[in-house]
């Protein structure tokens, strides 16, 4: 005799695959599946990214009951999961529960305008350490991305190298930060001859003590661009994940005021 009774359902889950690293981790999500799929596929497609209809993400069939600490996540397809900032998104027949310190960034400090930011060194592109105070006595625009090569930091990237003339123009240093590491930046640099300097922050020191907010639930690393004055005072704070362009608009607009 059928069982009447209905399927079981286990929900897609969203998985984490950190940088220079092959092992996903699992998050939960405590959110409505369907504004995850729209959040999702917003980002995806400002991104660059093919996507599936969000129809087609959400269960094709609907439990009566199920726990509500999990719920749908849409998912990409697997072949587009490396552009995507380390991000890989599956359908899993069961649930694993990592910790909160497994995704959560924890953040010890914040940057304020207003305020004068903690100091760093770092190393550049070539390899040599760069410390925030080399450049005191001029603005300097510090802007934080999530990745080298992914299409948003890409354009983001070229974006700045167009209007590097204005920015010289202006006095201006421009600095990007990225977990990446030295190798990858300079390659980044080459392939798109960027002119301005980027640091590697492989463990994120400097993302966390600046208070980076982080995007996609915690899991994708913010876009954030700060601008600095001669004296090292921030006078500029500007977040946009989606218009990676508009950060150069921004910024070129608080320097001609300085």
């Amino acid at each position: 005799m059928a069982n009447d009774q209905p399927m079981a359902w286990h929900p897609p889950t969203i998985s984490y695959l950190p940088f220079q690293s092959h092992s996903p981790i699992l998050l939960p999500l405590q959110t409505s599946p369907i504004s995850v799929c729209l959040h999702l596929s917003l980002m995806a497609s400002s991104l660059g990214l093919p996507t599936h209809t969000v129809a087609s993400l959400l269960p094709s069939q609907t439990p009566k009951t199920h726990s509500s600490a999990f719920k749908c996540v849409p998912i990409l397809s697997k072949s587009s999961h490396s552009q995507f900032y380390g991000l890989k998104f599956s359908h899993s027949s069961s649930l694993s529960i990592p910790s909160s310190s497994s995704f959560k960034t924890p953040i010890s400090a914040k940057v304020n305008k207003g305020s004068v930011p903690p100091s760093f060194t770092l190393k550049d592109q070539d390899g040599k350490n760069v410390s925030l105070s080399k450049f005191k006595g001029k603005p300097v625009v510090v802007y934080f991305y999530p990745a080298d090569e992914s299409p948003s930091c890409t354009k983001q990237a070229c974006a700045f190298r167009d209007s590097y003339e204005k920015f010289k123009k202006a006095g201006a240093e421009v600095i990007g930060i990225s977990v990446d590491n030295t190798a990858s930046h300079k390659s980044f640099a080459q392939k798109y001859r960027l002119p301005f300097t980027l640091l590697s922050d492989e463990d994120n020191k400097v993302r966390k003590e600046w208070g980076v907010p982080a995007d996609l639930f915690g899991v994708l690393p913010g876009r954030q661009t700060y601008v600095l004055d001669k004296k090292g005072v921030v006078q500029l704070i500007y977040n946009n994940q989606f218009q990676p362009e508009k950060h150069i608009d921004e910024t070129l607009k608080i320097l001609q005021s300085l």
